[in-house]
């Protein structure tokens, strides 16, 4: 079994029953994911599988401290034997450090799991802040309204948004850059 087939098994397995919405986001993401091969070059498939990995953290099944990117990246690392690079990914997406930080997790993550690439964490961020929590494209500032909106502006969730917004923006716009690079010379950068 492959690197994406074996991802979207597990997720499909961890998420659909129990949170499908958080399926369908997953799935969302993933595809997003599928449209930066261009840019992901030979990390096309380990970008894919993260994408779906992602939020698995949030499963009933596997989720211990409540903090779902620690919680999906320790369950590859221990029960699945998941390669290195999928795992740090899964557990830095998406500005994980920042909310790892608000609830006193920070040193857990950052001790556990070193960040991947750069250009790699730009792309799956861009990718979740580009999916919708039904699975649709948006914008980075509307999916962050969103995520406020849905949590509250004071809550842990809503506090760590609003700090990580400059960067979400910022890879954001990294990431397009590199697409609009490829789109214009039709190489990678």
């Amino acid at each position: 079994m492959g690197l994406t087939e074996w991802a979207y098994s597990l997720s499909e397995s961890l998420l659909s029953d129990p949170l499908p919405r958080r399926w369908a986001h997953s799935l969302g993401v993933a595809k997003r994911a599928r449209s930066l091969g261009p840019i992901a070059g030979d990390d096309a498939e380990l970008l894919e599988a993260a994408a779906v990995l992602h939020d698995i953290g949030y499963s009933p099944a596997i989720a211990i401290t409540g903090f779902h990117p620690l919680d999906g990246a320790r369950f590859l690392r221990d029960q699945e034997g998941a390669g290195e690079r999928v795992v740090r990914l899964v557990a830095h997406h998406s500005c994980a450090l920042l909310e790892a930080e608000e609830r006193g997790f920070r040193q857990d993550l950052e001790g556990e799991f070193e960040l991947e690439r750069p250009d790699l964490v730009d792309a799956l961020l861009y990718c979740d802040m580009t999916t919708t929590p039904d699975g649709t494209r948006t914008t980075p500032a509307e999916r962050l309204d969103e995520i406020v909106q849905r949590y509250g502006p004071d809550t842990i969730v809503g506090r760590f948004i609003q700090r990580a917004a400059p960067e979400i923006h910022a890879a954001s716009k990294r990431v397009e850059h590199r697409l609009a690079q490829v789109t214009a010379d039709g190489q990678p950068m």
